[in-house]
C-alpha cells in the first residue's frame, strides 16, 4: 500500500512538472515551422499557411468532447466573420486523424484539425499537456508574427475574443 501511494505521488508530480514547464511562446515570434497531418491525412506547413494575413492556432483536450465542441462550434459559428477579417483557423488536438475527420464531420467545421498525436505542434508552441491532452490555449499570428495569445481559452467565446482582438488593431 506504501509503495501504491509513492507512485501515485511520484506520478501526480511528474504531470504537474510537464505542465508547469510548458513555455508559450512569446508575442512577436514567429509562426513555429512545423508540419502536421490535417483531418485528411494532408500536410500541412503551418509557416508557410500563416505567411500572410492572420492565423488563429488553438488548442483542445480531445476533439468531441463538451468543451471541445463549444470552441470549435463557437468558431465555426463565427467562420464568415472570422475570414471577413482574413483569419485562417487551425484547431491541434493529440487526436488521430481519423478521430479529427470524425469530429470535423459531425460538427460541419469549416476549418483543419491537425492531428498532433506525436506532440510536435504542442510543444513547438510550448503549450502544456496533462497525460498528453493539450491545455486549451489559443495563439493568433499576424503576417507570421504573434500578435495575440490566450493561454486559458474561453470554450464557447473563442470567436468572440479573437474578433475583439482584431478590432483593437
Amino acid at each position: 500500500m506504501k509503495r501504491i501511494a509513492q507512485l501515485l505521488t511520484a506520478a501526480s508530480a511528474s504531470v504537474f512538472a510537464s505542465h508547469a514547464q510548458a513555455e508559450p511562446i512569446a508575442l512577436g515570434a514567429p509562426l513555429p515551422a512545423i508540419a502536421q497531418q490535417n483531418q485528411n491525412g494532408e500536410l500541412v506547413k503551418l509557416a508557410e499557411a500563416g505567411a500572410n494575413g492572420y492565423t488563429l492556432v488553438y488548442f483542445y483536450p480531445k476533439a468531441d468532447t463538451p468543451g471541445c465542441t463549444k470552441q470549435a462550434c463557437s468558431l465555426r459559428d463565427s467562420y464568415a466573420t472570422l475570414t471577413q477579417k482574413g483569419v485562417k483557423v487551425f484547431g491541434v488536438s493529440a487526436d488521430k486523424v481519423a478521430s479529427q475527420k470524425a469530429f470535423k464531420d459531425k460538427y460541419n467545421l469549416p476549418f483543419d484539425l491537425l492531428a498532433d498525436a506525436d506532440a510536435k505542434v504542442t510543444s513547438s508552441f510550448g503549450v502544456p499537456t496533462t497525460l498528453g491532452f493539450a491545455k486549451r490555449q489559443a495563439y493568433l499570428f499576424k503576417d507570421g508574427k504573434l500578435v495575440w495569445s490566450d493561454t486559458s481559452a474561453s470554450t464557447e467565446k473563442q470567436a468572440e475574443d479573437v474578433l475583439k482582438f482584431i478590432a483593437t488593431q
